[in-house]
């Protein structure tokens, strides 16, 4: 019991987690009852148990896991946090709580997912059990089942997505388990019950059996709709309403949610589309086109299969829309006609709405084919356009279908009729608006007119469908003048037609359908339905509809109604049927004199022509009187404005008199039934006196009442003519102020604007100024409700008049129209103008093209301009837009049908060049403004692919799309675009580009509508994965839209669209959501878009600009500029390069595909970006045993920004010939395209290793053929490939040097070579050697022999990783199965044999016996061959190594290319006439084993010489004072630029010794030439890194190599220190080191001469020496400031580092020193700002009481001495020098400075009177003294100076002699070590010459210059020189000697006689040394002798050594010797 009691005391949820069972049962029950308690559902409480639930519903005690799954239900129903745990406890109940064999453990289970549905987890539940349904139990796979089944029952199909389960479907069917598939026929049932037939399709396949089943259950279920019985918490509310509702019977609720519920699971939705295009047979367009009728019907029959598929992939269906269109519009046989039209209805039905954009091109060709009478094909043309019409809006064939219309045959009159009957029946009251209505009724009722009756008919049904689906009041207005019997005929008609959206259609589609558009239509719909209900009570109607109607919309009829109050509306309203009565018929003069005496006083009548005019006035207050007291209907107005005509009538002469008559016309206007036929008794009269000054005002009162009466359009229009038609300006003027004022109170609805624009244009031609004033004003006013385009009328005005009508649009610009005051008292409620008020908004943007004059242009839009502007040469297609262009231009305003134009525009917005893009963007703006509002029918196939254009890479296409796009969403308003997938498809490609610019401006347009399209919500997950874009800019567009967004959908709607989202992502964009919830806008009130348009609506008439009411007046504004702005960065890239790209593609391919422009596009950083991609695995590596779709997929989108579209389309189509085009294209765009072709290499090498793996021998041969003219393209670009370009593709090219065909194999090996020009060998080298591993064995062979090829041009260094390592795995394939195999193997290894020697079988290790046997056989037979061999290696090899040294670092300097080309010749060919006598070659030969450091052709080694050896003995000592010829190869290498020398430099790092000497030997040749060493300027930092690289890799690599003989690094070592020297020798070389270059030399230096492994070689002091004696040059020669920083720098670092030795510090130091000796003389050279910053930092880094830490008080005294140096030197100025320093307070040297200047200050003063006495007194005392001293001095004076160094030592050994005592001592003390050692060895030196060395010329030294030639040269042994003290000569003496030798061995490119003899060089005068470099040439030599020995030959003459010196007695000793040795050669020889 112990145990028992301590799990008591634990708190609940540790109890829950207790090992025991019982401590947990006793857990649960108490947190369940924890749980019931907890009232508030955010109780931090909750959060304890988050983890724990899983083990609630988990545990593995049965009993306690029930109590823990009551617990759980509890928990999920009541915590907040409950969701979070959903994932893991629902995947817990699934696979431990189903499987249970409890039935109640179930039913919790079951229990659980549920509420977790509830509480709006759904998605993440359903996920866990779809994924249990692959749950190997049966038993779980049932309870999942069934979970589901019951989620679906309860929640509905809203809740619970039914297409994934669908899917699974017909797997459950088929399982083995009975009870599984009992369970899948519930749950199929239950589904059946909410989406009833759309589940058939994809339940077709399953078990026949069980589908008849199914039949038989689905047959049982009640035909209601289903409701959800259980919502979600965000629903409570609802089901709360529900309840209330089905208590009191009415289901409207439940007929909505019926009405959502249905279209949502739709059948089309479950279904996988299928991609058919690709399945097209291959000759279907051939055989379409055949003559043969069963050739067409076979490929007509072969689509008809491909698109019963009920669902399709979407695509570019255009050819085959095309082709199929062909055969119903031209085809002869009926059959194939409908066959044709079977295809289109499946392709429509497939495609959806996919296919709208091809529905205007097929629609008419269909009407059109109804002349057929066949059955059969009518029955397919009308199945055909019935579902095309589904795909698309009747808005958008609107047109295409009024055309037909007109068509003389009744069949096609008949069939359009009923078409657009059947049309009407899917349409609701808000997708037929007014406008669309009134043309299609004003045909109709042609038709019901028409003779044939079956076409009647129709046009009756048609009627009747639209009276059903828009109600009587909408249509009435349009059938006035159709009598009774057809009225009836309509209405009968009307009363039997089914809608498809249900039966009410007339008042619910009113009522739903209309609050979205507008409350007005609404309204007014509504109220024609009670029109046609309450007929019977007519008088209270009215006034209740005015109230309706200002609730629903704008206060229309707001204005209180003019005199005739609410009962004139009951009158108005008994007209609303018979609007007949206002055209009056005329009366005689008789009638109307009988009727007004009738209500007019007798004595009135008679004075009404009295003479007197006083008479006449009374008379007038009469009928005035009597006009006021008549009742409207009393008033026969015709009669009584008569009388006021009669004699005098408007030529009355007083003007009181008329004043009164003109009054009393107004009266009659406003208070009788006044008519047109009324009004046109009066209005010649009113407008005769409008200009008149007393009667004008009453004669403007009287027209505006008549306006108000008749409507102020006609009156309007009447005005104007009569105006116009007399000759008084005044009235004319007055006239059209009266006509801008009405308008501002009359709105602008209905007026006939192109009977104004001819009066006004003849007002602006007027000679009055008045009149044109007055026209200015009114089109000022006009402007308002018009917009812009009202200035295209008048743009061929004069220019002043044009400035002037600017001036007046510019004033109105920004306002608004004011709201109509007049014009609604009256007829507001007539039903003529109820018709357009009530449906204003619809007809807005349309009415627009009713008043502006369209010309018709589609027969201008001939085939012959549509195939220019798809012309193949570029400059057509530029001809065709223009003339495109112009057409427009012509034409202004033109109507919608454009014939073929639409397509042939569409694709050049994908032009490969971009002008043609711009230009075809600026005719689409131009199209949008002439075409208006109608334009909206083409937003799908022309509107979204000028949003594509949005991702163009050019920022100015981009804005000119852009520019475009906003043109046209400014005639079509946003609906169109948003509705349908384009936009989502849009923003779903990666286009960063497309993506910013496409959220930008929706997040501009969004923002201003009222309301949204649903299908807004597919845009969302593409919106989401922009937030996660890679580009910055995406991303925040992206936000910035986010808002706007949810205004449209709504948070929650957004919000769970991130379900789909992976977790992370989720939480993130959740995140920005709320943040988006708090700046969302509130959407525009109604009130903003309909507050202006208060009668008549006609400002939403007249703005093209925003056509939509949705849209405020504003945009129309602000959007105007955009154009414009848009026609100049046209207009200017037009200009820019008219030409384009003349590049004529040569391909056949389709006409109409554009084919000319870049086919590449240049994107800056693209190709890195795809790297960083690549890097980032944010894309598939590519690397692949075979290509997978995945890799096909990414390259394609890869592609699409950078290729062009045709192209693309041509490389990834599935028929090989297209390859082989998109081949021939890219060939022939090679040279053209040289930019594009290398910023899109990285994806052409992809695409080409996919052709790898076809199996078409073409395609690879055209592949191939393709990659040698790209390699050598990039080889002479200078490209080189990345390591990215390269891994992705050799790999790929190796595979197919294995080809069995020997043509292919020799292809790759001549690519392979290619490439080494653009991809270092060394790095081809490991893919090479991986394709050894294959296992096809003439991979191996042509890898091995590639490999071979490779050693052989590039030498030893190629090999990777190491030689030893790559020879190995060669010589493993000696044992080979395959012969081809092991003989590649063997040639391999014999080539390395003839590169490296005998040191191959070292690195090849061991091999077994037969391998080996096999291998030197080998080599016996490869050493026996003739000698003609090198020869034969010479001319066909090294073309492969000279073009790399040539061409490939001719990279960056174009021009050079023919320079290299010389170079190669001269070096192949040896070729310059004056070497005629020289054996050519030979001298071929000893270059080639320069390139190739080949140490194999020893026996051959004598030819070299051998006509020569004669030569040799005879004139040692001729003088011949001529300078040798330069070798021809090395002028040609000078003039080569710099390429040349920016190869050899990269050699000079190499790792192969052999390489690195021949590179310094050809830089020395370069330096020692005074004209040639100008060509090393501007490589000087290359040069000395490459150098400090190799003595690196010496140090670190080379040293440590036991296998290399030290030897050969002692010689690399002297080649690298002699070129540094004859560098530094070349001031103006020297001073090019830069900073950085210099610290790093000088550390590659110093370390050398502190390796002690040198020191221990035999020859390492030498070295030492000489590395000294270069250092010195480096400090004196170098930039001053660049040496000294870099020295500082250098004391720095080596101070900071721990592992650098005391003494690397201490030799910088001494170098420091040295410069601070040379400082008096530097100091004004030297940039004092720059090395007291370096100081500065130093000090900063290195305080004083940091440096006095230092073990050594060598670096403070250095700086000090520095310092000091530096102030003595350059006085108080040296604080001016402190500019560079930011915050001088970081180190002490202000403070330092400061301090040393007043020191020397103070000492200045004392210090010099001290010295002045003491010199008078030394003077005085020993002026002897002072005469040697200044001697003294004066010789080390001489002997410091670089000149006379020479002449001072000599000086001081004389005096020296003389006077042996002299003390030297004092002037040698102060001076450093170096100097001290250096006069001694000088004096030594001079001693040792004079005394018994008489051979030796006087007074010699040792050359400054120091020539160390870096090639190994015969020459003699060095044991005679030398002399008793071991001092060596200077080695200028060998230098001339060896010279002297190779000008005698041929080695000189001179000819015999030019030899410079011996004496002449000897006589030259020595040019003064510094010692110390003597001991360097004795290892040169020995070494040089060593090389020869091997027959190691160089190129020697590239290294000609010109430095004078002596010779010793020895120079014939070695002579003698080297004579001996090339005797016996000669004689082995023969």
């Amino acid at each position: 019991m112990g145990d028992d009691s301590e799990w008591i005391k634990l708190p609940v949820d540790q109890k829950c987690e207790h090992k025991l069972w019982k401590a947990r049962l006793s857990g649960y029950e108490e947190a369940l009852k924890l749980f019931q308690k907890i009232k508030d559902e955010k109780s931090p409480e909750w959060s304890k148990y988050l983890g724990l639930i899983k083990k609630f519903v988990t545990d593995s005690n049965a009993v306690v896991q029930l109590k823990g799954l009551e617990a759980a239900l509890v928990y999920v129903e009541n915590a907040h946090v409950a969701g979070k745990t959903t994932g893991e406890v629902v995947s817990g109940v699934v696979s431990k709580v189903f499987n249970q064999p409890k039935a109640k453990a179930k039913e919790l289970g079951i229990e659980i997912c549920l509420m977790y549905i509830e509480i709006e987890k759904g998605e993440a539940v359903q996920e866990e059990l779809l994924k249990g349904l692959d749950n190997k139990n049966p038993k779980i796979i049932v309870a999942c089942i069934e979970t589901l089944r019951k989620a679906l029952s309860e929640f509905g199909s809203k809740i619970i997505m039914l297409k994934p389960i669908i899917k699974v479907l017909p797997k459950l069917f088929e399982s083995r388990e009975k009870a599984v598939r009992d369970e899948a026929k519930l749950i199929a049932v239950e589904i059946y019950r909410w989406i009833r037939d759309a589940l058939r399709p994809p339940l077709q396949n399953i078990n026949s059996v069980q589908l008849k089943e199914l039949e038989e259950e689905w047959v049982k279920l009640p035909t209601g709709a289903p409701k959800p019985t259980r919502f979600l918490r965000s629903q409570q509310e609802l089901e709360a309403k529900l309840e209330q509702q089905q208590s009191a019977g009415g289901d409207a609720e439940g007929g909505g949610d019926d009405g959502d519920e249905v279209p949502q699971i739709d059948a089309y939705e479950l279904l996988e589309a299928v991609e058919i295009l690709s399945k097209l047979p291959k000759d279907f367009y051939d055989k379409i086109e055949a003559k043969k009728w069963q050739e067409r019907k076979e490929a007509l029959e072969a689509v008809e299969v491909l698109v019963k598929n009920p669902k399709l992939e979407a695509g570019d269906y255009a050819d085959l829309v095309k082709a199929l269109k062909k055969v119903i519009g031209k085809d002869t046989n009926v059959m194939l006609v409908a066959l044709a039209a079977k295809c289109l209805t499946g392709l429509a039905v497939g495609l959806r709405k996919k296919f709208g954009q091809y529905a205007g091109h097929v629609v008419p060709t269909i009407l059109e084919k109804f002349k057929e009478k066949k059955p059969q094909v009518v029955q397919a043309l009308q199945e055909a356009i019935d579902a095309i019409f589904l795909t698309t809006t009747l808005q958008n064939i609107s047109e295409d279908v009024l055309a037909v219309m007109d068509n003389k045959n009744p069949t096609i009159k008949q069939q359009t009729s009923l078409f657009i009957a059947r049309s009407f029946r899917h349409c609701t009251a808000s997708t037929l608006p007014k406008s669309l209505l009134k043309p299609f009724c004003a045909a109709l009722l042609k038709h019901i007119n028409d003779s044939a009756l079956e076409v009647r008919d129709a046009a009756f049904e048609a009627l009747g469908t639209a009276l059903k689906v828009v109600g009587e009041k909408a249509v009435n207005p349009f059938l006035a003048d159709v009598d009774k019997l057809k009225l009836d005929k309509i209405k009968e008609c009307s009363e039997k037609v089914e809608l498809v959206h249900g039966k009410k259609a007339g008042l619910a589609a009113d009522k739903k359908e209309l609050k979205p558009v507008s409350g007005r239509t609404a309204a007014s719909g509504a109220a024609g339905d009670k029109d046609m209900k309450d007929n019977s009570a007519p008088k209270p109607r009215p006034l209740k509809k005015v109230p309706a109607t200002k609730a629903g919309g704008p206060p229309k009829k707001g204005k209180p109604p003019a005199p005739g109050g609410a009962g004139s509306i009951g009158t108005k309203n008994k007209k609303g049927v018979d609007t007949k009565e206002i055209v009056e018929a005329e009366l005689s003069i008789e009638v109307c004199e009988e009727k007004a005496s009738a209500v007019l006083p007798p004595t009135c009548i008679q004075l009404l022509d009295s003479s007197n005019w006083k008479e006449r006035l009374a008379c007038m207050e009469e009928f005035q009187k009597a006009v006021e007291l008549m009742d409207r209907t009393e008033m026969p107005c015709q009669a009584l404005v008569r009388m006021l005509a009669k004699k005098p009538g408007w030529k009355e002469t007083n003007f009181q008199v008329m004043q009164m008559k003109l009054h009393i016309v107004a009266l009659i206007a406003q208070k009788g039934n006044f008519s047109k036929t009324s009004a046109q008794v009066v209005l010649d009269g009113l407008v005769d006196k409008i200009g008149d000054v007393k009667c004008g005002n009453n004669a403007k009162e009287a027209m505006t009442a008549i306006a108000e009466a008749c409507m102020l359009p006609w009156t309007a229009e009447q005005v104007m003519s009569m105006a116009f038609s007399q000759k008084n300006p005044k009235n004319q003027s007055e006239t059209l102020n009266w006509l801008s004022n009405a308008i501002k109170e009359f709105g602008f609805s209905g007026l006939n604007v192109k009977a104004f624009i001819s009066n006004v244009k003849t007002a602006l031609a007027a000679t009055n100024p008045a009149v044109r004033t007055s026209a200015i004003t009114l089109l000022g006013v006009m402007y308002l409700y018009v917009g812009p385009s009202l200035r295209m009328f008048f743009e061929d005005e004069k220019p002043a008049l044009l400035s002037q009508i600017d001036a007046e649009f510019e004033k109105m610009q920004g306002q608004s129209p004011p709201a109509p005051v007049r014009g609604i008292s009256k007829h507001s409620a007539s039903a003529t103008d109820e018709g357009e008020d009530g449906e204003e908004p619809d007809e807005g943007g349309n009415d627009v093209v009713d008043f502006l004059p369209r010309a018709e242009i589609s027969d201008k839009i001939t085939s012959e301009l549509v195939s220019k502007i798809g012309d193949k040469n570029w400059k057509i297609r530029k001809e065709g837009l223009d003339e495109v262009a112009s057409i427009i231009n012509e034409a202004k305003f033109i109507q919608p049908n454009i014939g073929e134009l639409p397509a042939a525009l569409k694709g050049r917005l994908n032009d490969s060049n971009k002008i043609l893009v711009q230009q075809t963007l600026n005719i689409l703006q131009q199209l949008a403004v002439a075409m208006g509002p109608n334009i909206k029918q083409h937003v799908k196939n022309l509107g979204i692919p000028i949003i594509t254009v949005l991702g163009d890479s050019k920022n100015n296409v981009r804005a000119a799309a852009l520019a475009t796009v906003n043109a046209w969403a400014e005639q079509t308003g946003m609906k169109e675009w948003l509705e349908g997938e384009d936009l989502a498809e849009e923003l779903k490609k990666e286009n960063p580009f497309l993506r910013q610019e496409l959220l930008g401006w929706l997040a501009e347009k969004l923002p201003t509508l009222r309301s949204a399209p649903t299908d807004l919500i597919l845009c969302v997950p593409h919106l989401y994965s922009c937030l996660e874009d890679r580009n910055g800019d995406v991303r925040k567009k992206a936000q910035d839209a986010l808002p706007f967004f949810m205004m449209h959908l709504g948070y929650e709607k957004m919000a769970k669209a991130t379900g789909k989202l992976k977790p992370t992502s989720k939480d993130q964009v959740l995140a920005m959501l709320e943040k988006a919830k708090a700046n969302m806008p509130a959407k525009p009130a109604p009130a903003k878009a309909t507050s202006k348009p208060i009668g008549g609506s006609a400002p939403a008439k007249f703005q093209p600009a925003s056509a939509p009411a949705e849209e405020s007046v504003s945009s129309s504004i602000e959007s105007k500029p955009d154009p414009k702005k848009a026609k100049t960065v046209g207009v200017s890239s037009k200009t820019k390069n008219t030409q384009g790209k003349k590049v004529p593609s040569k391909t056949s391919l389709k006409e109409d595909d554009d084919k000319s422009g870049p086919i590449f596009i240049v994107i800056p950083n693209g190709k890195e970006q795809r790297m960083r991609d690549e890097k980032g695995l944010k894309v598939l590596k590519w690397n692949f045993t075979t290509p997978r779709d995945e890799y096909i997929e990414q390259l394609k989108i890869q592609m699409s920004s950078c290729v062009a579209k045709w192209l693309q389309d041509e490389m990834f189509h599935s028929d090989f010939q297209h390859h082989n085009k998109a081949l021939a294209v890219m060939v022939d765009h090679l040279e053209s395209e040289k930019e594009g072709v290398i910023g899109c290499l990285d994806l052409i090498l992809k695409w080409l290793t996919l052709r790898f793996f076809d199996t078409n021998t073409s395609v690879l041969m055209k592949a191939l053929e393709y990659l040698k003219l790209l390699f050598t393209l990039l080889s002479e670009e200078e490209y080189h490939l990345t390591e990215n370009e390269a891994s992705s593709f050799i790999p790929y090219l190796i595979l197919k040097v294995g080809e069995p065909k020997d043509v292919i194999r020799k292809d790759v090996r001549a690519i392979l070579n290619r490439m080494c020009l653009v991809y270092p060998a060394s790095k081809m080298f490991p893919f090479i050697m991986e394709g050894t591993k294959s296992k096809n064995s003439k991979q191996r062979a042509e890898c091995l022999e590639e490999l071979g090829c490779l050693v052989e041009s590039y030498g030893m260094n190629v090999c990777q990783p190491t030689p030893g390592k790559a020879l190995k795995e060669i010589a493993i394939h000696i044992g080979d199965r395959d012969n081809a195999v092991r003989n590649a193997a063997l040639n391999t290894i014999v080539t390395v044999y003839n590169v490296h020697g005998d040191q191959v079988f070292k690195l090849i290790g061991n091999l077994s016996e037969k391998d080996m046997s096999m291998l030197e056989e080998r080599i016996k037979r490869s050493a026996k061959r003739p000698s003609v061999a090198p020869i034969k290696q010479v001319e066909e090899k090294p073309q492969r190594a000279q073009n790399i040294s040539s061409n490939a670092n001719m990279l960056r300097k174009g021009p050079a290319e023919d320079m290299s080309s010389k170079l190669n010749q001269s070096r192949s060919m040896s070729g310059h006439p004056e070497a005629a006598q020289m054996v050519r070659r030979e001298f071929q030969l000893d270059l080639d084993e320069i390139e190739n450091d080949n140490g194999t052709v020893r026996c051959e080694m004598p030819e070299l010489v051998q006509h020569k050896l004669d030569d040799i003995f005879e004139p040692v000592l001729i003088p011949e004072p001529k300078i040798r010829a330069v070798s021809p190869h090395f002028d040609d290498m000078h003039s080569n630029t710099a390429s040349t020398i920016n190869f050899i430099i990269s050699q000079v790092a190499s790792g192969d010794i052999n390489t690195s000497i021949q590179a310094l030997t050809q830089i020395d040749e370069v330096l020692r030439q005074e004209d040639k060493a100008e060509a090393m300027s501007g490589h000087i930092d290359q040069f000395l890194i490459a150098t400090f690289m190799q003595l690196r890799l010496i140090y670190n690599t080379h040293m440590a190599d036991e296998k290399l003989e030290k030897d050969e690094i002692i010689k690399l070592y002297s080649c690298i220190i002699g070129n540094m020297i004859s560098l530094f020798q070349i001031e103006s070389l020297a001073r090019e080191a830069s900073t950085g270059v210099l610290k790093d030399l000088m550390h590659g230096l110093i370390t050398l001469m502190l390796d002690s492994r040198i020191e221990d070689l035999e020859e390492g002091q030498q070295v030492i020496r000489s590395v000294n004696l270069l250092v010195v040059k480096v400090l004196e020669k170098s930039d001053q400031t660049n040496i000294l920083s870099a020295l500082l720098v250098l004391l720095q670092d080596s101070l900071l580092a721990t592992a650098s030795s005391p003494k690397f510090s201490e030799l910088v130091m001494k170098c420091l020193w040295r410069m601070v000796r040379l400082l008096p003389d530097t100091i004004n050279s030297i940039n004092l700002d720059r090395i007291l910053l370096d100081i500065h930092i130093f000090m900063k880094v290195f305080p004083k009481e940091k440096l006095k830490q230092c073990k050594s008080e060598f670096p403070i005294r250095t700086l000090k001495t520095l310092l000091h140096t530096l102030c003595k030197l350059k006085g108080p100025k040296i604080l001016d020098h402190l500019t560079m320093i930011d915050n001088k307070n970081e180190s002490e040297l202000e403070a330092h400075l400061c301090r040393m200047m007043k020191h020397s200050m103070d000492q200045t003063g004392s210090k010099s009177d001290k010295e002045t006495e003491k010199g008078a007194s030394r003077i005085d005392e020993k002026s002897s003294k002072a005469k040697v001293n200044d001697f003294l001095a004066e010789i080390f004076k001489k002997i410091g100076s670089k000149e006379n160094t020479k002449e001072g030592l000599a000086e001081l050994y004389e005096y020296k002699k003389k006077y042996s005592d002299a003390d030297i001592e004092p002037f040698l003390k102060n001076s450093s070590q170096f100097f001290q050692n250096y006069v001694e060895r000088g004096l030594r030196m001079i001693e040792m010459e004079r005394e018994g060395k008489g051979h030796i010329s006087t007074s010699t030294g040792i050359s400054p210059q120091m020539e160390v030639t870096c090639v190994p040269t015969p020459t003699s042994t060095v044991s005679s020189i030398g002399n008793t003290n071991g001092e060596e000569v200077g080695p200028s003496v060998y230098l001339e000697r060896l010279k002297i030798l190779r000008q005698r061995c041929g080695l000189d490119n001179t000819k015999q006689d030019d030899r410079p003899p011996l004496t002449s060089l000897l006589s030259k005068p020595a040019v003064p040394t510094v010692v110390s470099s003597t001991d360097m040439l004795h290892s040169k030599l020995s070494q040089l002798r060593e090389s020869r020995e091997q027959h190691q030959h160089s190129d020697l003459d590239s290294n000609q050594t010109h430095s004078s010196g002596t010779m010793t007695t020895s120079s014939t000793a070695n002579i003698d010797d080297l004579k001996k040795r090339l005797e016996r050669i000669k004689s082995s020889r023969k």
